[in-house]
């Protein structure tokens, strides 16, 4: 901290204030590093999992995540109420 910043001029910290947001947000995968020179930039390598993703589904798992992603967009839960 810079000498001319007083601790008292900062307020009050919250521990923690933003792990909520950070841990929802983040995802990180880390590539060896001969994959990750294959690969330019992290959407390039988004891209190639996309790509995996739709010629290895099955399918079934492919009517199943439509109807999730169906069910999300209309704002009705797929859960039954009891």
């Amino acid at each position: 901290m810079r000498k001319h910043y007083r601790r008292e001029d900062l307020g009050e910290g919250a521990r923690g204030k933003h792990r909520a947001a950070y841990v929802r947000g983040t995802n990180l995968i880390l590539l060896q590093p001969e994959i990750a020179a294959a690969f330019p930039t992290s959407a390039a390598v988004n891209s190639a999992r996309k790509q995996l993703i739709k010629t290895t589904r099955t399918p079934k798992a492919a009517r199943v995540a439509r109807a999730m992603a169906a069910s999300k967009s209309s704002g009705r839960s797929s859960r039954k109420v009891g």
